[in-house]
């Protein structure tokens, strides 16, 4: 009994100093299109304003949304902007608009903070809202990820790292290159890591799937583009009718594990898009992986 009573206790003292570790945040269920939670990013709309966005979002079949900073907030105060900066009242204006749809925002982007006070209150603003992450981008990004870590950590949030095409009148970006970006994130928080946006890299007659492979799952979320061609002069198409490899990619995606977001981001037709971002939605509801 003494040697029974002895174990229990040092089970028990074993117990007590095992400090539990915060849960990474996950997306539940309900922001699921088919196998992969998903919506649109608001810039798909942003010939409107964020509330509308949100509406177009639902109508389409959508479950999630990203928001950027500095669309026009609502028809009823279209001179008033959803950035980080919104007050107590607004975001819950914000949050009731979400509800009203059943659309969950889960990221805010592409956003960059301008100093460390400004990064403190994009992270605040995340974390209010209930986001999964935090979308971003420029040499700034890449310069203040220390401090982004530091973040990530503290506010328990995602963060991925957004690639635009090449700069010609900035050589030192150089997010549009999957391998650097890779290089940026790979000994970081795991919390830390891309937004690939596949219709960039076929801009630049890049392969999506490879750059995405390149990533080796450290991929946030997406911005999921199929284009008519690859090169400047191609534009955004229904997926499955381009060259952005949307089966390919999503059976990638399911590999890998992807528990992130996927972003329809349609920039073609920007006043008349809605029934082309259903088209997508639906075709990732269709999707049977292998």
């Amino acid at each position: 009994m003494k040697l029974m009573r002895c174990l229990l206790l040092t089970a028990s003292l074993t117990a007590a100093l095992v400090v539990p570790t915060a849960a990474e945040p996950v997306l539940p269920d309900e922001c699921k299109v088919g196998a992969f939670a998903m919506g649109s990013q608001a810039w798909t709309f942003h010939k409107f304003t964020a509330f509308e966005a949100i509406e177009k979002t639902a109508a389409a079949g959508g479950k999630t949304i990203e928001l950027y900073p500095d669309q026009k907030f609502s028809p009823a105060e279209p001179n008033l902007k959803l950035n980080h900066y919104l007050s107590a009242e607004n975001i819950a204006k914000l949050q009731a608009e979400l509800a009203k749809y059943g659309v969950r925002a889960v990221s805010y982007g592409v956003v960059v903070g301008t100093n460390a006070a400004d990064w403190r209150q994009i992270f605040e603003f995340a974390k209010k809202m209930g986001f999964y992450g935090i979308t971003t981008d420029t040499v700034d990004a890449i310069r203040d990820l220390d401090l982004i870590e530091k973040l990530v950590k503290e506010y328990d949030l995602h963060v991925g790292i957004h690639d635009h095409p090449k700069q010609p009148r900035d050589p030192s970006y150089r997010n549009w290159d999957p391998q650097f970006v890779y290089a940026q994130i790979k000994d970081r928080d795991p919390r830390i890591g891309a937004c690939a946006d596949t219709g960039h890299w076929q801009t630049l007659n890049m392969d999506p799937l490879a750059c995405l492979k390149i990533m080796q799952g450290r991929v946030i979320s997406l911005h999921l583009k199929d284009r008519t061609q690859p090169g400047p002069d191609g534009h955004d198409t229904f997926y499955g009718t381009g060259t952005g490899q949307i089966t390919a990619i999503l059976d990638e995606l399911k590999a890998e594990g992807f528990k992130g977001h996927i972003d329809v981001e349609y920039e073609y037709d920007e006043l008349n898009n809605l029934a082309a971002v259903q088209q997508c939605l639906d075709f990732v509801r269709h999707y049977s992986p292998k």
